[in-house]
C-alpha cells in the first residue's frame, strides 16, 4: 500500500497518512509533532493511529466547507486514535487470556470491520433491489475471506466502494465524482501516495454516504 521506503519511520508513515486524509499540507505543526512523538514513545502501532485518523476524517468530511481541509490538525484525531488504542489493547489482552477461561475467541479489528461491511451490504441489497445482483457478487467473490491486516481491509473497503460506484447509472457516477473532486485542495507538496490516498478516500467516502454503507 505504501510508496514510502520500507525503512520509513513511524513518524513518517503517520505524517504521510494524515496529510492524505487531510487532503493538503506539507508538514505537521509543532503541537502535532509533539503528539506524534508521544504515540511513538508509547509504541502505538501505526495501524491503530491510521484507523483513528481515517475514522476522524470520515466524521469530519461532511462538516468541512468547500476548499477547506477535512482535518485541521493531527490533534483533532486524538480522541478517535485513543479510542482505537483502547480497543486494540482490550483485544490484545483478550487474545492473551487462557483459552479455558474464555467463552469465545476475541475478534480482531479486521474481523469486526469485515462483519460490519457484510451487514451493511445486505441492508443495501434490501433497500435498493437494483444493486442487489452486484451486492451478492461482492459478498460471494470479494468478501469471502477476512483480511488479516489493516491495509488489506482498507483496500477491500475501497474495492467494494468503487465496484458499487460502477453499478450506479452514469449520470449519478459523474455527479459523485464531481462531488469528490470538489473537495480537492492544494496538493502540490504532498507525496504521490498521499495525493492518491486523498482522492480515493474522498471518492469512496462520497459513495459510502450515498449508499448508506457502514454509516454510524
Amino acid at each position: 500500500m505504501s510508496l514510502l521506503p520500507e525503512s520509513a519511520s513511524f513518524e513518517e508513515l503517520v505524517q504521510d497518512y494524515f496529510l492524505a486524509m487531510r487532503g493538503s499540507g506539507l508538514m505537521l505543526s509543532a503541537l502535532d509533532v509533539e503528539l506524534l512523538t508521544s504515540w511513538a514513545e508509547q509504541g502505538v502501532p501505526f495501524e491503530v493511529v491510521a484507523r483513528g485518523i481515517a475514522r476522524s476524517a470520515e466524521k469530519a468530511l461532511w462538516d468541512a466547507r468547500p476548499g477547506e481541509p477535512v482535518l485541521r490538525s493531527l490533534r483533532a484525531c486524538r480522541k478517535q486514535v485513543e479510542a482505537e488504542l483502547k480497543k486494540h489493547r482490550e483485544r490484545t489482552a483478550g487474545a492473551g487470556m487462557e483459552s479455558s477461561r474464555r467463552t469465545a475467541r476475541t475478534r480482531s479489528w479486521e474481523e469486526l470491520r469485515h462483519a460490519q461491511l457484510q451487514a451493511s451490504l445486505e441492508r443495501l441489497a434490501e433497500r435498493e433491489p437494483a444493486l442487489a445482483p452486484r451486492v451478492h457478487r461482492l459478498l460471494e467473490a470479494v468478501l469471502h475471506e477476512v483480511p488479516t491486516e489493516f491495509a488489506k481491509m482498507e483496500a477491500l473497503e475501497t474495492r467494494v466502494g468503487l465496484m458499487l460506484l460502477r453499478a450506479l447509472p452514469f449520470s449519478e457516477r459523474l455527479e459523485l465524482c464531481r462531488t469528490a473532486r470538489g473537495g480537492d485542495t492544494d496538493q502540490q507538496y504532498m507525496s504521490f501516495r498521499a495525493r492518491r490516498l486523498a482522492r480515493r478516500f474522498r471518492l469512496v467516502a462520497v459513495v459510502r454516504r450515498r449508499l448508506g454503507l457502514m454509516d454510524s
